[in-house]
């Protein structure tokens, strides 16, 4: 929570910060920044807060690390976010593209990876 809410703040500033969560299961402690205001911000003021939220999707590969940590909620946050993109890297083709467009355009943007793509060719 805290880190999404310092993203935000260093956003407000005019920096683009890339908030990293290593499981898409830690990114639900920040729902509340996330929600209430990374989302909102931009529906009731001038102000445009843009972050970068990078966030992997655990895998069972090599080790099972748990229910706690294989959750995929992109789909749960594309329904709940109206301003914050959503976007799933399904192939390492699209890794590049994407994280460009999130530099460039103007919303935020969670980019969901999937670690078990990342020896992929």
């Amino acid at each position: 929570d805290m880190q999404m809410g310092m993203s935000i703040g260093l956003s407000l500033e005019g920096m683009l910060p890339i908030s990293v969560y290593p499981r898409m299961n830690f990114l639900l402690l920040a729902m509340n920044q996330l929600v209430n205001h990374l989302d909102a911000i931009p529906r009731f003021s001038a102000y445009r807060p843009k972050v970068i939220i990078r966030v992997a999707v655990g895998t069972d590969k090599p080790l099972d690390p748990g229910p706690q940590h294989l959750g995929d909620h992109a789909a749960a946050l594309r329904m709940m976010l109206k301003k914050v993109e959503v976007v799933q890297l399904r192939t390492p083709r699209c890794v590049v593209e994407n994280y460009r467009r999130a530099m460039t355009d103007d919303c935020s943007t969670i980019l969901v990876e999937y670690p078990e793509l990342y020896d992929a060719s």
